[in-house]
């Protein structure tokens, strides 16, 4: 099958060309990359009442807690 064949399997359509396109216009190397973080229903929930309560963001009050986890990890293998 040749680049402008268009079988009824795929996604792109016939009429789209990329021929006048640039490769890597808008690469940034040292761009940052946040993966998502899926909470479960019931610890988003119990968390983002202390948050408010806080008056944080839910994201900030997650990092610090999982940043807190991590330094009792770390002190716990120095141990």
């Amino acid at each position: 099958m040749n680049a402008t064949s268009n079988s009824s399997n795929d996604d792109m359509p016939a009429e789209i060309d990329f021929s006048g396109g640039v490769r890597g216009k808008f690469y940034q190397p040292d761009a940052m990359f946040n993966v998502p973080v899926y909470l479960d229903a019931d610890v988003q929930a119990y968390l983002s009442v202390i948050a408010s309560k806080k008056g944080v963001p839910l994201s900030d009050l997650t990092n610090e807690l999982l940043k807190k986890e991590i330094a009792i990890l770390e002190a716990m293998k120095q141990a």
